[in-house]
């Protein structure tokens, strides 16, 4: 057994919300839109194709032929526009399972990634593409089961609806919860169901509790939650390491160290997503055990390879 097949890691690729921000004041804390990728018990799951996946995709390019399993939280640009630039998707014996909710419109996830890459957005369309491309619709409430790996799904509180996801494997858990917005009185339900006893909370942290109710220019039906809600939904869903992400792009390196400073008083668990951070996923159960966690019905994917 080699010592991937043992662990369960979370790699920051993209860690901005809204639009990529490279520049001298972003060299801390990265300026690419959302991408991270987990390695579960030798599995690759990605999760978002902002443009931090052009970087991941530059990485695995030694590693070739690869299989892996990407999920879209919903379609707005910051979370696809990185994967008409997935080196990896252009190469012949590849293999990407790609899953996405079916939009209010009807429109898949295949048909919205094939959409940006048609003229004059893109210069090639979608089926350039070599590799094995295969497309799930995913229902929110419905979990994916890959081998022995738990994908639960919830929807998510934001304009053109989004999906927020929950990794478990072997006692372990990872929830990746971004583009979602709070509510004025209560704590969302799905939110804390996703996020319970995790021990890696991912969480839209896009504003600060000022910003978000700024009488000027307030960001209130924007899509979007604040550290301050992701200390309450942490607290709440006893989390043990909470990661702030989605950072808006106006909020420096120096304003995200207050940020920083701040979130980890209120909850000593609270750290800043980095581009090129590696955080590891205490797994308690031997390999041996059983161990999944389903709400709904499920579809399983299988691959020999995967």
């Amino acid at each position: 057994m080699s010592r991937i097949e043992n662990q369960f890691t979370v790699h920051f690729w993209g860690v901005r919300g809204s639009i990529p921000c490279p520049g001298s004041h972003t060299v801390r804390y990265g300026g690419n839109t959302p991408c991270v990728e987990m390695q579960v018990g030798g599995k690759r799951l990605i999760f978002d194709g902002g443009t931090g996946l052009h970087v991941l995709g530059q990485s695995l390019l030694p590693s070739m032929p690869i299989e892996a399993n990407i999920f879209f939280t919903h379609s707005h640009w910051d979370h696809m526009q990185g994967f008409p630039f997935f080196s990896p998707g252009f190469i012949k014996g590849n293999i990407f399972h790609i899953h996405g909710a079916i939009a209010p419109d009807g429109s898949t996830i295949e048909q919205r990634l094939n959409d940006q890459m048609l003229h004059p957005n893109f210069p090639v369309p979608l089926q350039i593409m070599q590799a094995n491309l295969d497309f799930h619709n995913v229902i929110p409430g419905q979990a994916i089961h890959i081998h022995d790996i738990t994908v639960e799904t919830a929807p998510l509180n934001h304009p053109g609806e989004a999906i927020g996801y929950r990794i478990n494997w072997r006692g372990g858990a990872a929830a990746y919860i971004t583009d979602t917005e709070h509510y004025p009185d209560r704590l969302d339900e799905n939110v804390l169901w996703l996020a319970r006893n995790a021990d890696i909370l991912i969480y839209d942290s896009t504003y600060t509790d000022d910003e978000y109710n700024c009488p000027t220019k307030p960001k209130i039906g924007w899509g979007h939650s604040t550290w301050q809600e992701a200390v309450k939904v942490a607290k709440a869903a006893n989390v043990k390491t909470l990661v702030i992400f989605h950072h808006d792009p106006s909020h420096d390196d120096e304003f995200l160290d207050r940020v920083g400073q701040e979130a980890a008083q209120k909850f000593p668990g609270a750290i800043m997503a980095r581009e090129g951070m590696v955080l590891q996923v205490p797994v308690p159960f031997p390999l041996s055990e059983s161990f999944s966690v389903s709400k709904f019905s499920a579809y399983s994917l299988q691959s020999e390879q995967l």
